[in-house]
């Protein structure tokens, strides 16, 4: 392969400066990545979101045809507020065996292995597809990927494997946790505390809605799933943060928690749900019982699928036979793959760099790691040229 470990740093220099936070418009980072292509030959499509401000990516190479291999990636990255960065967060630097910047490893530097095999995938004689499926906004919850795998399945092609590069160390993870990502606000009426009768606050209620989220949490700890790859091997629940009031004198008339059930497959979590959402029915009905006006509103933040633990997978097959890793296992945290999978496309997840060195300051990933990914993807592109 003419790729390089030179030219995989280059394109991942260029990618680094892309801030590219969740939420943001994503337009410039996908179109650099789309006028990459365009300068290599290759088509791509931008898919946008409602708003025309975020684009998932994606183009084939090869002929168009069952049997294809998609590498995944998110464009977005984590924010660097309140984090003591020794170097440029958006400025890859290069030093002693690492390159350090937002994104390096989660997961710019996949994104910047898959761009740099280009130029051999379009020379070679493809008989199966090598397909690029580019998502934004995973890290609030895999918005992007839903409708880029929708997508993907109405272009009619079912390829044998998508690999989403998220940092593993170049092992092979089958299977990873689904999470319900919510922000639930109490709005209780505010009063002089001297008299709590004369109000509702919108915290005690929030408290006993964090006591009840504990103890499904212990609950379900209680419970584990039996011989589950997962660990831990059950449902867990968190509450992120929490904000309100206006002063210790005052019935809080706010508050405001974000929280997550993260579900462990092959629960859909859809029954610990509907638990949720029952306490919550019961909390606001004591809340206006005295006050209609009191309220509680949840807004979903995104819902993302696990991945199904399959060890009968193409996509697993395909990623163990070109990295010659004979096992696998399960992550804790999810990725786009559960959102691919769950629209029938076989899914693994598998990329460089660590996950221990992701959302952290001074990210980075071992240049061995891309080095190790530039080789599988070589393996990989002479497989797709091979009668299978």
């Amino acid at each position: 392969m003419a790729a390089t470990l030179n030219s995989a740093l280059d394109l991942l220099d260029d990618l680094v400066r892309f801030p590219g936070l969740p939420g943001q418009s994503n337009l410039d980072i996908a179109g650099y990545v789309q006028a990459y292509l365009k300068d290599h030959g290759v088509y791509s499509e931008l898919i946008f979101d409602d708003s025309g401000e975020r684009a998932n990516l994606l183009a084939t190479i090869g002929p168009a045809v069952d049997g294809g291999i998609a590498l995944s990636g998110h464009m977005d990255v984590v924010p660097v507020d309140g984090q003591a960065w020794t170097r440029p967060a958006f400025e890859l630097t290069r030093e002693a065996g690492r390159v350090y910047g937002r994104g390096a490893v989660d997961m710019k530097g996949f994104l910047a292995c898959a761009l740099a095999v280009v130029p051999d995938l379009v020379t070679a004689p493809l008989k199966r597809p090598v397909h690029l499926a580019f998502t934004y906004d995973e890290e609030p919850g895999s918005i992007g990927a839903p409708g880029l795998a929708r997508h993907f399945v109405a272009t009619g092609m079912k390829p044998a494997a998508v690999i989403v590069g998220e940092p593993t160390e170049m092992k092979v993870v089958a299977g990873h946790k689904g999470g319900f990502e919510r922000c639930t606000r109490f709005t209780g009426v505010a009063g002089h505390s001297s008299d709590p009768a004369r109000g509702v606050s919108a915290i005690h209620y929030a408290a006993r809605f964090i006591t009840f989220l504990e103890g499904l949490g212990q609950e379900f700890a209680a419970n584990p799933l039996p011989d589950s790859p997962f660990h831990p091997p059950y449902n867990t629940v968190n509450v992120g943060t929490i904000g309100g009031g206006a002063g210790r004198s005052i019935i809080a008339e706010d508050c405001t928690l974000d929280w997550e059930l993260r579900v462990t497959p092959p629960d859909d979590g859809i029954a610990a749900m509907r638990r949720i959402e029952a306490f919550l029915n019961d909390l606001e009905a004591q809340m206006q019982a005295a006050f209609p006006q009191a309220s509680i509103v949840t807004e979903q933040v995104s819902n993302y699928p696990g991945l199904r633990f399959d060890p009968g997978s193409s996509a697993l097959d395909v990623v163990r036979q070109l990295s010659g890793e004979n096992g696998f296992t399960a992550a804790p945290f999810g990725t786009d793959a559960g959102c691919f999978d769950r629209e029938g496309l076989p899914s693994v997840v598998f990329g460089p760099g660590s996950i221990e060195q992701a959302h952290i300051p001074d990210e980075y990933i071992e240049t061995a790691q891309i080095e190790a990914c530039l080789a599988f993807l070589g393996a990989l592109c002479d497989r797709q040229c091979r009668d299978l």
